[in-house]
């Protein structure tokens, strides 16, 4: 799969663990694009940390609102009935545990499901944004991100990266697998068929958990 492909992949399989009803946030970058493959069948509400609910599909180039942006900062569209706030009660929202799943890229994720997503090592950024409170706040944390990183695992033993949060990631999707969180460390409970069992072990570092994972087939 090229990159577009293995994002697209990724999204996909994570659209699967919403429920109708759910409160969603999704993070900037890839977790973005889970948005455009929720189930027909399935109706959530997508929030944004600068203060939107409600999110729609991407904007067109004939219907951009400069005004109406993500917390990444590109345009988005509002479904009828959706509504934008101030950053107050956004985080009132997030901290007040009232947002189901939270998606999230991250860089490094370890044997204990804690993250570090905010921070890259000689480079300048903005800061950590919402991450940490909707790690803690979110009732469900799903990392949504590719298994390495030009060949370097990103699934670790221990996160050698300044942390977002401890012991908080649920579950791990990748381009190669999905893999549970537990308190008796990572299980990897899907596998993409491209990819056999050893060369997913290969490619992480931490400790897998393996019994009889199913295959990720999506159509």
């Amino acid at each position: 799969m090229d990159r577009k492909e293995i994002k697209n992949f990724i999204a996909k399989r994570v659209a699967r663990e919403f429920h109708d009803g759910d409160v969603i946030n999704l993070g900037i970058g890839l977790p973005t694009l889970v948005g455009n493959f929720v189930p027909n069948d399935i109706h959530i509400f997508l929030q944004s940390e600068n203060g939107l609910i409600g999110l729609g599909p991407a904007p067109t180039e004939d219907n951009i609102d400069p005004d109406i942006t993500n917390a990444g900062g590109q345009p988005v569209t509002l479904l009828p009935g959706g509504m934008y706030f101030d950053s107050c009660t956004s985080f009132g929202i997030i901290r007040g545990g009232h947002v189901d799943v939270t998606v999230l890229g991250s860089l490094q994720v370890d044997e204990a499901g804690s993250l570090a997503n905010w921070i890259i090592p000689g480079k300048m950024v903005p800061g950590m944004g919402g991450a940490m409170d909707l790690v803690t706040g979110a009732r469900k944390v799903i990392l949504a991100m590719t298994h390495t990183n030009r060949g370097k695992p990103k699934i670790l033993k221990e996160c050698t990266l300044p942390l977002t949060a401890r012991n908080q990631v649920n579950l791990i999707v990748t381009e190669m697998g999905v893999i549970d969180v537990k308190d008796d460390g990572l299980h990897l409970i899907e596998f993409n068929p491209e990819f056999t069992i050893n060369e997913i072990i290969e490619a992480t570092e931490a400790t897998l958990i393996i019994n009889n994972p199913k295959k990720m087939v999506l159509e």
